[in-house]
Protein backbone atom coordinates (compact mmCIF):
# COMPACT_ATOMS: atom_id res chain seq x y z
CA UNK A 1 0.00 0.00 0.00
CA UNK A 2 1.65 3.45 -0.98
CA UNK A 3 0.36 6.60 0.70
CA UNK A 4 1.91 9.95 -0.14
CA UNK A 5 0.44 13.20 2.12
CA UNK A 6 0.75 16.46 0.72
CA UNK A 7 -0.05 19.83 2.27
CA UNK A 8 -0.44 21.40 -1.18
CA UNK A 9 -0.61 25.45 -0.03
CA UNK A 10 -4.37 25.82 -1.94
CA UNK A 11 -5.52 22.93 -4.10
CA UNK A 12 -6.64 24.52 -7.20
CA UNK A 13 -3.19 26.53 -7.48
CA UNK A 14 -1.25 23.26 -6.80
CA UNK A 15 -3.31 22.15 -10.53
CA UNK A 16 -2.27 25.40 -12.21
CA UNK A 17 1.18 24.17 -11.65
CA UNK A 18 0.87 20.76 -12.68
CA UNK A 19 -0.29 18.69 -9.78
CA UNK A 20 -2.49 16.50 -11.29
CA UNK A 21 0.41 15.21 -13.52
CA UNK A 22 2.63 14.72 -11.20
CA UNK A 23 0.05 12.79 -9.46
CA UNK A 24 -0.80 10.49 -12.47
CA UNK A 25 3.05 9.63 -12.46
CA UNK A 26 3.77 9.40 -8.71
CA UNK A 27 0.59 6.86 -8.34
CA UNK A 28 -0.32 6.16 -5.04
CA UNK A 29 -2.72 4.06 -3.93
CA UNK A 30 -4.25 6.23 -1.15
CA UNK A 31 -3.10 10.13 -0.68
CA UNK A 32 -3.95 12.41 1.77
CA UNK A 33 -3.91 16.24 1.04
CA UNK A 34 -3.80 19.30 3.67
CA UNK A 35 -4.77 22.78 2.80
CA UNK A 36 -6.20 22.08 0.42
CA UNK A 37 -8.35 25.69 0.56
CA UNK A 38 -10.70 25.14 -1.47
CA UNK A 39 -14.95 23.65 -1.38
CA UNK A 40 -16.13 20.25 -3.25
CA UNK A 41 -17.97 22.30 -4.98
CA UNK A 42 -15.15 24.49 -6.39
CA UNK A 43 -13.45 21.61 -7.73
CA UNK A 44 -13.54 20.21 -11.55
CA UNK A 45 -13.76 16.52 -9.44
CA UNK A 46 -13.19 14.93 -13.08
CA UNK A 47 -9.81 15.69 -13.07
CA UNK A 48 -9.25 13.48 -9.94
CA UNK A 49 -11.31 10.70 -11.30
CA UNK A 50 -9.64 10.81 -14.50
CA UNK A 51 -6.52 10.41 -12.87
CA UNK A 52 -7.36 7.53 -11.09
CA UNK A 53 -9.33 8.90 -7.98
CA UNK A 54 -13.17 7.64 -8.20
CA UNK A 55 -12.99 7.54 -4.24
CA UNK A 56 -12.65 11.09 -3.30
CA UNK A 57 -13.34 12.91 0.23
CA UNK A 58 -12.99 16.61 1.07
CA UNK A 59 -13.54 18.38 4.05
CA UNK A 60 -13.12 22.21 4.24
CA UNK A 61 -12.85 24.83 6.62
CA UNK A 62 -15.87 26.71 7.16
CA UNK A 63 -13.79 29.90 6.50
CA UNK A 64 -13.69 29.84 2.52
CA UNK A 65 -10.40 29.71 0.92
CA UNK A 66 -8.72 28.16 4.55
CA UNK A 67 -7.65 24.90 5.73
CA UNK A 68 -9.21 21.50 4.78
CA UNK A 69 -8.27 18.58 4.48
CA UNK A 70 -8.99 15.13 1.91
CA UNK A 71 -8.43 11.74 1.36
CA UNK A 72 -8.76 10.60 -2.31
CA UNK A 73 -8.19 6.90 -2.84
CA UNK A 74 -8.16 4.12 -5.90
CA UNK A 75 -9.98 1.75 -3.89
CA UNK A 76 -13.46 2.31 -1.28
CA UNK A 77 -13.00 2.42 2.17
CA UNK A 78 -15.02 0.53 4.33
CA UNK A 79 -15.81 3.39 6.31
CA UNK A 80 -15.07 7.88 6.51
CA UNK A 81 -14.80 9.54 9.47
CA UNK A 82 -14.92 13.77 8.88
CA UNK A 83 -13.59 15.10 11.36
CA UNK A 84 -13.38 14.73 15.18
CA UNK A 85 -16.44 15.28 16.72
CA UNK A 86 -14.57 17.98 18.90
CA UNK A 87 -16.20 21.34 17.45
CA UNK A 88 -13.08 23.65 18.21
CA UNK A 89 -11.40 21.04 16.31
CA UNK A 90 -13.61 20.62 13.16
CA UNK A 91 -14.72 23.82 12.20
CA UNK A 92 -11.30 24.66 10.46
CA UNK A 93 -11.93 20.73 8.03
CA UNK A 94 -8.57 19.36 10.22
CA UNK A 95 -8.76 15.89 10.47
CA UNK A 96 -10.60 13.00 8.17
CA UNK A 97 -10.29 9.59 8.51
CA UNK A 98 -10.55 6.84 5.84
CA UNK A 99 -10.76 2.96 7.15
CA UNK A 100 -9.87 0.43 4.57
CA UNK A 101 -8.89 -3.48 5.26
CA UNK A 102 -6.70 -3.36 8.14
CA UNK A 103 -5.36 0.06 8.42
CA UNK A 104 -6.98 3.22 9.03
CA UNK A 105 -5.44 6.42 7.37
CA UNK A 106 -5.88 9.71 8.63
CA UNK A 107 -4.86 13.05 7.09
CA UNK A 108 -4.51 15.35 9.65
CA UNK A 109 -3.47 19.78 9.58
CA UNK A 110 -2.30 20.53 12.96
CA UNK A 111 -2.74 24.32 13.50
CA UNK A 112 -0.05 26.75 13.33
CA UNK A 113 1.01 29.46 16.03
CA UNK A 114 1.66 32.07 14.06
CA UNK A 115 1.18 34.27 17.29
CA UNK A 116 -0.27 34.01 20.50
CA UNK A 117 -3.77 33.29 20.22
CA UNK A 118 -3.25 31.18 17.26
CA UNK A 119 -0.19 29.48 19.24
CA UNK A 120 -2.93 28.78 22.02
CA UNK A 121 -5.37 27.14 20.18
CA UNK A 122 -2.38 24.95 18.41
CA UNK A 123 -1.40 23.73 21.80
CA UNK A 124 -5.45 23.18 23.14
CA UNK A 125 -5.68 21.26 19.83
CA UNK A 126 -2.47 19.12 20.55
CA UNK A 127 -4.00 18.19 23.78
CA UNK A 128 -7.33 17.31 22.93
CA UNK A 129 -6.25 15.28 19.78
CA UNK A 130 -3.45 13.14 21.95
CA UNK A 131 -6.82 12.37 24.09
CA UNK A 132 -9.07 11.82 20.67
CA UNK A 133 -5.99 9.34 19.63
CA UNK A 134 -5.99 7.62 22.83
CA UNK A 135 -9.61 6.56 22.45
CA UNK A 136 -9.30 5.73 18.70
CA UNK A 137 -6.64 3.75 19.06
CA UNK A 138 -8.36 1.15 21.38
CA UNK A 139 -11.09 0.82 18.14
CA UNK A 140 -8.52 1.04 15.47
CA UNK A 141 -5.38 0.15 16.50
CA UNK A 142 -3.91 -0.10 13.21
CA UNK A 143 -3.50 3.74 12.67
CA UNK A 144 -1.23 6.01 10.11
CA UNK A 145 -1.84 9.49 10.12
CA UNK A 146 -0.37 11.44 7.66
CA UNK A 147 -0.31 15.23 7.40
CA UNK A 148 1.57 18.66 8.30
CA UNK A 149 2.32 18.52 12.21
CA UNK A 150 3.76 22.40 11.87
CA UNK A 151 6.39 20.88 14.30
CA UNK A 152 10.20 20.08 13.81
CA UNK A 153 10.51 17.24 16.48
CA UNK A 154 14.38 16.95 16.35
CA UNK A 155 17.17 19.46 15.29
CA UNK A 156 18.14 17.43 12.54
CA UNK A 157 14.56 18.05 11.49
CA UNK A 158 15.42 22.06 11.34
CA UNK A 159 17.85 23.79 8.96
CA UNK A 160 19.03 26.17 11.87
CA UNK A 161 18.65 24.42 15.21
CA UNK A 162 18.87 27.80 16.99
CA UNK A 163 15.25 28.42 16.30
CA UNK A 164 14.02 27.52 19.27
CA UNK A 165 12.00 30.54 19.81
CA UNK A 166 9.87 30.17 16.71
CA UNK A 167 6.78 28.20 16.49
CA UNK A 168 7.23 24.62 14.88
CA UNK A 169 10.43 24.53 17.02
CA UNK A 170 9.11 26.05 20.23
CA UNK A 171 10.40 23.22 23.10
CA UNK A 172 6.65 22.63 24.66
CA UNK A 173 5.85 21.98 20.71
CA UNK A 174 8.90 19.55 20.46
CA UNK A 175 8.20 17.94 23.80
CA UNK A 176 3.97 17.34 22.86
CA UNK A 177 5.40 15.43 19.27
CA UNK A 178 7.93 13.38 21.57
CA UNK A 179 5.11 12.22 23.87
CA UNK A 180 2.61 11.68 21.18
CA UNK A 181 5.89 9.20 19.48
CA UNK A 182 5.69 7.56 22.88
CA UNK A 183 2.39 6.83 23.00
CA UNK A 184 2.41 4.25 20.47
CA UNK A 185 3.95 5.52 17.36
CA UNK A 186 6.81 5.52 15.21
CA UNK A 187 8.06 8.80 12.73
CA UNK A 188 7.93 6.15 9.49
CA UNK A 189 10.56 8.62 7.65
CA UNK A 190 13.17 8.96 11.15
CA UNK A 191 12.74 5.29 11.21
CA UNK A 192 13.77 4.01 7.90
CA UNK A 193 16.37 6.84 7.48
CA UNK A 194 17.61 7.97 10.97
CA UNK A 195 20.32 9.97 9.90
CA UNK A 196 19.17 11.45 6.71
CA UNK A 197 18.38 15.48 6.91
CA UNK A 198 15.75 16.28 4.77
CA UNK A 199 13.12 18.90 4.63
CA UNK A 200 9.27 19.09 3.55
CA UNK A 201 8.76 22.59 4.28
CA UNK A 202 10.39 25.89 3.07
CA UNK A 203 9.87 30.00 3.40
CA UNK A 204 8.78 31.55 0.15
CA UNK A 205 11.28 34.11 1.79
CA UNK A 206 15.00 34.61 1.20
CA UNK A 207 15.37 32.26 -1.53
CA UNK A 208 14.87 29.31 1.47
CA UNK A 209 14.15 26.39 -0.99
CA UNK A 210 17.25 26.79 -3.51
CA UNK A 211 19.53 27.14 -0.63
CA UNK A 212 17.56 24.67 1.17
CA UNK A 213 16.79 26.39 4.00
CA UNK A 214 13.94 24.31 5.41
CA UNK A 215 11.80 22.51 8.20
CA UNK A 216 10.77 18.82 8.46
CA UNK A 217 6.97 18.95 9.23
CA UNK A 218 5.02 16.36 7.43
CA UNK A 219 5.29 13.43 8.91
CA UNK A 220 3.40 9.57 8.39
CA UNK A 221 3.25 8.22 11.62
CA UNK A 222 2.84 4.75 11.98
CA UNK A 223 0.89 2.95 15.24
CA UNK A 224 3.33 0.48 16.94
CA UNK A 225 1.14 -2.07 15.73
CA UNK A 226 2.12 -1.73 12.23
CA UNK A 227 6.11 -1.57 12.86
CA UNK A 228 7.09 -4.13 10.99
CA UNK A 229 4.65 -3.59 7.84
CA UNK A 230 6.80 -0.03 7.42
CA UNK A 231 8.40 -0.80 4.04
CA UNK A 232 9.80 2.81 2.73
CA UNK A 233 9.52 6.44 3.62
CA UNK A 234 10.56 9.15 1.62
CA UNK A 235 10.65 12.86 1.13
CA UNK A 236 9.53 13.89 -2.44
CA UNK A 237 11.08 16.78 -2.74
CA UNK A 238 11.24 17.26 -6.46
CA UNK A 239 7.57 17.83 -6.58
CA UNK A 240 7.05 21.83 -6.41
CA UNK A 241 3.48 22.69 -6.31
CA UNK A 242 3.88 24.36 -2.91
CA UNK A 243 5.59 25.72 -0.38
CA UNK A 244 5.54 21.92 1.12
CA UNK A 245 6.77 18.81 -0.97
CA UNK A 246 5.24 15.26 -0.36
CA UNK A 247 6.16 12.61 1.65
CA UNK A 248 5.68 8.86 0.91
CA UNK A 249 4.80 5.91 3.00
CA UNK A 250 4.88 2.22 1.60
CA UNK A 251 3.25 -0.28 4.05
CA UNK A 252 2.44 -3.82 3.79
CA UNK A 253 -0.98 -4.58 4.24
Amino acid sequence: MKIISYNVNGIRAAINKGFIDWLVGANPDVICLQEIKALREQLDLDLFEDAGYKHQYWFSAQKKGYSGVAILSKTEPNHVEYGTGIESMDFEGRNLRADFNGVSVMSLYLPSGTNDARLNHKLEYMDMFQNYIDNLKKEMPNLIICGDYNICHEEIDIHNPKMKGVSGFLPVEREWINSFIDSGFIDSFRYINPELQQYSWWSYRANARANNKGWRLDYAMVSNPLKDNIKRAVILSEAKHSDHCPILLEIEN
